[in-house]
């Protein structure tokens, strides 16, 4: 699964009103170095293709996957270089993650749309590449593995599919860091905690996350977006994993939309005014209690709220906490009266 494909899953949307039915600095050598313990390495970190040893604190850092860097800012480390998701964000630091950044220099931003750009990458001279988060194939990584410590995805895991909690340690375990990794998870995972504590009318209801993209996309459990709404008590539509498979979402056939009207649902989109309103005009979505009960909640890919929807790292889900819940909340009442507010634009 390449990059490409992750990214039109995220923020296409191209929606017809028959739609639904139808179918910084580029310098970077100032860079604030890591500050991982000496005791810590060598590191061995197991993964997708093997083992890689990082055998001393890494000083130049560069992020080949989409969210990596979160992660290295939580942990007080800025990378020298950065893969652009969406966005054109100043160094791919969107602004949940700019008080961690700092003063320190925005990060060089590397293009990823037809693989890992493997000789700039190198012309970085890093000392560590990580690439978690990614799609990273095995050529890449022996290409890159041949010239520095390389860290792909998990063993185990789908491309692209590293939960915020794997991603996190495996970073922190990189670059030395592995008890404040975990100081980050637990204060995330406390988070999460205070939110289900706070709606208890989440506990086993059913909700999803979908976009546009060929029809009605949902990601499944497999993806940081399902896996949010589990970590807040939710369930994902029954039969949901049986579609997606070893992908971390499916596009729905027309005949299988009623598998969207869960109690809540979240929308990611390009255009707030343009695509609710062809989505709402959709025969077959007008059907669904899930419209006609105001269930739904939309997000533009664009705006931050929308963007910490699908990055889900240690440092855009305190803001998605804050702002989505009561959204869904809202939502979950089942009273259209009940108006859904939409997040303050950024």
């Amino acid at each position: 699964m390449r990059l490409g494909r992750h990214i039109a899953a995220v923020t296409s949307v191209a929606l017809l009103a028959a739609g639904l039915s139808a179918c910084g600095s580029d310098d970077p050598t100032d860079a604030a170095p890591a500050a991982g313990s000496a005791a810590a390495f060598p590191a061995v970190i197991e993964h997708k293709y093997g083992t890689t040893t990082v055998p001393a604190e890494p000083k130049r850092i560069v992020v080949v996957g989409l969210v990596e860097q979160d992660a290295l800012l939580a942990l007080g480390i800025t990378p020298v270089a950065t893969t652009e998701w969406w966005g054109e964000q100043p160094g791919a630091i969107w602004p949940w993650a700019k008080d961690e950044l700092g003063g320190n220099p925005v990060p060089q931003v590397l293009k990823p749309t037809d693989g890992i750009e493997i000789e700039k990458v190198l012309a970085l001279d890093p000392d560590l590449v990580l690439g978690v988060y990614s799609g990273m194939t095995k050529e890449e990584y022996e290409k890159l593995s041949a010239r520095v410590p390389t860290v792909p995805e998990p063993k185990g895991v789908i491309d692209f599919g590293a939960s915020w909690q794997e991603l996190t340690r495996v970073v922190g375990a990189a670059v030395g860091k592995t008890a404040e990794a975990e100081k980050v998870i637990s204060d995330i995972e406390a988070r999460f905690a205070a939110a289900r504590q706070a709606n208890p009318a989440f506990a086993d209801k059913v909700a999803a996350v979908v976009t546009y993209y060929q029809g009605i996309y949902v990601y499944g459990s497999q993806d940081a977006r399902g896996r949010f709404l589990k970590d807040l008590g939710f369930r994902l539509p029954d039969g949901l994993d049986a579609l997606t498979g070893t992908e971390f979402g499916v596009t729905l056939s027309p005949e299988k939309t009623n598998l969207v009207d869960t109690d809540v649902l979240v929308w990611l989109i390009d255009d707030y005014a343009k695509d609710r309103a062809s989505i709402h005009a959709n025969p077959l979505y007008a059907t669904l209690k899930v419209k006609s009960e105001a269930r739904d909640v939309f997000l533009e890919n664009g705006e931050v709220l929308g963007a910490a929807t699908s990055f889900i790292t240690p440092l855009s889900l305190p803001y998605l906490l804050d702002n989505l819940v009561p959204q869904m909340a809202t939502a979950i009442d089942g009273d259209p009266a009940t108006e859904v507010k939409r997040a303050p634009r950024q």
